[in-house]
């Protein structure tokens, strides 16, 4: 990617729209941040589109509002998406080193990597993502990156993300109506990893937990890779309809104590919390502190992380993640859920933030905004990737075109990405 150029990151969520502008630093991969804006997100139910009229106003609200604010029409567009639709697996592939005195080249890990590719798969589904986690050449395993090497027999290990067809076309359409050109499309659990976990996290083994509005993320690296991904059609808002219907309140009034009860401390012994300062239209003045944390938020916590715990199981991959659990999104603000996770999973857990990002980051310095944060660094790796494929082209434009080199030259430009 072009130092300096401009990039724009929409996180289509089941409670919020954020979409985000940045400027690729001169001196460094850091985004700058020059436009930010969320929007509350309407037609939009467990990370899926249910009304594509609402789900674009609610998508022109948030790209307008972050444009005036960068100063910047917005073109091309990453976009996030969720939802219960999405499915992993893992997958090998196989080929033959194709240089006679085999070293590797990157036409043999793009071949390789189609190889990969190759599964079955339902007429309904697409695939997503292609993530290598390992190479192998000939008996030699564990190999991050085979460019260079000397081999016969390239092998590789992926893990295939796979979303719902129908959810891809909904929301691809919903952002052609916003005016945006898509650049790419990304699993918001996977970006969300991206953005807040360190590399030696990675290496050691670790989860991602996202919790967003309607649907949770799991997203399990073991030695520096992803090996395991999944989501959960349960998130945040069932903690929010749970003390609304508790205390008869409206949403947005539950949403408000929600967020802000762990900086409030019951009042004396009485166990009363003071609620006349959120001005609520309920008029609540006052209410107990241990009913709200003890008899609503926390068994509702213990049931999301329960369902976490059987994916984990499911998973096989329980016993590699000793650097623990990292929670984000929106859910990783509630009270409690630190202390939730300890207890039903019994590992390290702590609130991941995102990391690397500079500008008019004030606002989005939360786990709330690890999803759009994430995109911007996709955005990134994916452009790295498509410059070492186009200077491999370059490279070989350089070759005479006469005789056999020319038709080597053209053979292998044709098999580029």
């Amino acid at each position: 990617m072009a130092k300096g150029k401009l990039t724009c990151a929409i996180d289509v969520g089941s409670t919020k729209i954020t979409t985000l502008v940045s400027r690729v630093g001169e001196e460094d991969d850091k985004h700058h941040i020059i436009g930010a804006s969320t929007s509350s997100s309407r037609g939009i139910r467990k990370g899926q589109i249910v009304n594509i009229d609402e789900a674009v106003d609610s998508i022109v609200e948030s790209v307008e509002a972050a444009e005036r604010m960068a100063g910047y029409n917005i073109g091309k567009v990453w976009v996030s998406i969720d939802g219960a639709h999405i499915i992993s697996q893992n997958s090998q592939g196989v080929v033959a080193v194709s240089n006679q005195h085999g070293e590797i080249i990157p036409d043999d890990v793009n071949r390789v990597i189609e190889a990969a590719r190759a599964i079955s798969l339902p007429t309904s589904s697409e695939i997503l993502h292609v993530i290598p986690r390992s190479y192998a050449i000939d008996n030699q395993q564990g190999i991050k990156d085979p460019i260079g090497m000397t081999g016969v027999r390239l092998e590789v290990e992926t893990h295939i993300v796979t979303a719902a067809t129908i959810a891809v076309k909904n929301l691809s359409k919903c952002i052609e109506e916003v005016g945006c050109d898509i650049s790419g499309m990304a699993f918001g659990g996977l970006v969300s990893s991206l953005a807040i976990l360190t590399d030696t996290e990675k290496e050691l083994g670790v989860i991602c937990l996202d919790i967003g509005g309607g649907t949770t993320d799991i997203v399990i690296y073991v030695d520096g890779a992803v090996a395991y991904s999944s989501v959960l059609p349960v998130g945040a808002k069932n903690v929010t309809s749970d003390l609304a219907v508790g205390l008869r309140i409206s949403l947005e009034s539950a949403e408000k104590i929600k967020l802000t009860l762990g900086s409030f401390k019951p009042l004396d012994k009485e166990d009363e919390v003071d609620l006349s300062s959120f001005n609520l239209p309920e008029e609540i003045k006052t209410t107990s502190y241990k009913t709200l944390v003890e008899g609503i938020i926390r068994p509702r916590l213990n049931e999301l992380f329960q369902a976490v715990a059987t994916e984990i199981k499911k998973s096989g991959l329980a016993g590699l993640t000793p650097a623990g659990l990292v929670i984000c999104g929106g859910g990783a603000l509630t009270v409690g859920v630190v202390e939730s996770a300890k207890r039903i999973l019994g590992m390290p857990v702590r609130v991941g933030y995102p990391i690397g990002i500079t500008g008019l980051i004030d606002e989005i310095e939360s786990p709330a905004f690890a999803a759009s944060v994430g995109l911007l660094k996709y955005s990134l790796l994916s452009a790295q990737s498509s410059e070492s494929s186009f200077q491999m082209s370059h490279i070989l434009d350089k070759f005479p075109k006469l005789g056999i080199l020319g038709k080597v030259s053209d053979m292998l430009k044709s098999l580029l990405p």
